[in-house]
């Protein structure tokens, strides 16, 4: 398996790209959103994903390991080749998350070649596996929530049960009365 190329981007203007590492050319699918970022010339990191068919070795490639995770994400859905999920991941990890948490059909079945059955199967299959930390992120950009929930986290309570109550915490309260109300609810769940 090849898990990482570091090499000059010797074409990018269509995929695959190719990678010059000592000499040797890779190509590398990448979506187009990341392949307009390496310009021909730069020398680049790309974490891959091998795959094998009986009648070919691709690789598919992405500039940060977590866009290479939710990919490897992607092509475990029964019905999701790789060309799908790269076709998918072009609209951007952050987006893909975005609409796996907030069942977004409407956005995986604008993707070519993925109908409403598999975009479902996409989102029942992969919102577990994103579970907290995308959850988390998605809830809030508020630095005082974030604090609430790594406090919560260090005094022993489950993700989930964070995940449950941190949409029910009172908005114009200080950090202080979240913090108060939020233990309160989680230690009567005890």
């Amino acid at each position: 398996m090849i898990a990482l190329l570091t090499g000059t981007i010797v074409h990018n203007t269509s995929n695959p790209i190719i990678i010059d590492v000592h000499g040797v050319g890779y190509g590398v699918y990448m979506p187009v959103t990341s392949a307009i970022k390496v310009p021909v010339g730069s020398t680049q990191t790309v974490y891959t994903h091998t795959h094998v068919r009986e009648d070919a070795l691709l690789l598919f490639g992405f500039l940060t390991m977590e866009e290479l995770q939710l990919f490897d994400l992607l092509v475990t859905v029964s019905g999701v080749g790789p060309k799908t999920a790269l076709t998918v991941m072009d609209r951007g990890a952050k987006a893909v998350q975005k609409a796996i948490i907030s069942h977004d059909v409407a956005f995986f079945t604008a993707v070519p070649r993925l109908g409403t059955k598999n975009a479902q199967k996409i989102i029942i299959e992969l919102k577990n596996k994103l579970g907290s930390t995308a959850e988390f992120d998605l809830t809030s950009d508020d630095s005082d929530t974030t604090a609430i929930i790594d406090a919560l986290k260090s005094m022993g309570f489950e993700s989930k049960d964070i995940r449950d109550i941190i949409g029910r915490l009172p908005a114009d309260a200080t950090i202080e009365e979240k913090m108060k109300h939020a233990i309160r609810i989680l230690g009567s769940t005890k």
